[in-house]
């Protein structure tokens, strides 16, 4: 029976109700969840927590610009089945001349094309009843594949290479498939139609402090309180990449190796502010911000405003 709890997160991950909701829906009824939202939000957290949490084994495809059905699916290994044809040609030719030391093919018979059948993730996933399967960052993939995946998302099954094996899953032992997407380009309405979709709306500053609770629970408050502050004005401030929070964690990551007061100090000054900015224009844009206004009590905090 698949894993249907209904799962709102983890020690380390926070989970909303509505991502929650479309999360256990879509493994309730054996469908992939579709996950769209800015860069940083937690769309890929979510299947890798998961998987951790539940102790389920998990399969990872990153997508690339080049990806492939077959990457995903699986592949026949063409040099590999060459190369024991022959193999198995010259072993014939020695027992024809009485030797007795075959060249081995590693247990492999070119009679058995699964031999060379070599697996990729969706196809490991469907043999791993009950696994966890992410598909990341889908809109970086070539159009032609999403459309290859119809198919399969709508008949749960893949046809192996060659050797024409199926491999098939009921909608009971289904993975939890989670696919994400930044929106790069738009996906066919028809893999849509195949999904459950949620968007993952970027989290209040009281939502934010919440993760960042969950990843560095022993935080200093006013650490946090004003790093966060501060984050949320440079997002207001339309920079060509708005700072997500991966960025802000890994932030507060290097400034809390400091003591309090300069730790104060560095969030202020945006000390190590490469983690937070990722381009040339956007720090120059707030360089200019902080040069034309004034400060308050709270030093370049106010600068944002």
């Amino acid at each position: 029976m698949a894993e249907t709890s209904f799962w709102n997160g983890s020690e380390i991950y926070l989970c909303d109700l509505e991502l929650a909701q479309a999360f256990h829906m879509a493994r309730t009824l054996g469908m992939p969840l579709l996950i769209e939202g800015e860069p940083g939000t937690g769309k890929t957290e979510l299947p890798l927590q998961y998987a951790k949490d539940k102790n389920l084994e998990l399969f990872v495809f990153p997508v690339g610009s080049k990806s492939n059905v077959d990457q995903f699916v699986a592949r026949f290994d063409h040099v590999k089945y060459l190369r024991d044809s022959q193999i198995e040609v010259l072993n014939a030719q020695r027992e024809e001349k009485g030797l007795q030391n075959n060249l081995s093919t590693g247990g492999r018979s070119t009679e058995l094309l699964d031999d060379y059948v070599i697996l990729g993730p969706a196809a490991q996933a469907f043999n791993s009843p009950n696994s966890v399967l992410l598909i990341d960052e889908i809109d970086k993939a070539p159009r032609e594949f999403p459309n290859d995946l119809l198919y399969a998302l709508s008949h749960r099954k893949f046809i192996m290479p060659e050797s024409g094996k199926i491999i098939e899953i009921s909608e009971e032992q289904m993975p939890a498939i989670v696919i994400t997407s930044n929106r790069e380009q738009e996906l066919p309405t028809a893999f849509k139609g195949r999904c459950i979709y949620h968007y993952i709306q970027f989290p209040e500053p009281e939502t934010m402090n919440e993760i960042v609770l969950k990843h560095y629970p022993e935080s200093d408050e006013e650490i946090v309180k004003v790093a966060i502050d501060i984050f949320y004005h440079l997002r207001r401030l339309g920079l060509e990449r708005a700072p997500s929070t991966r960025e802000l964690l890994n932030w507060l990551k290097y400034i809390q190796q400091f003591s309090k007061k300069e730790a104060l100090e560095r969030i202020n000054n945006l000390s190590g502010i490469g983690a937070l900015i990722k381009t040339q224009s956007d720090i120059e844009k707030v360089q200019r911000k902080l040069f034309n206004s004034s400060t308050d009590d709270y030093g370049r905090r106010s600068n944002f405003n």
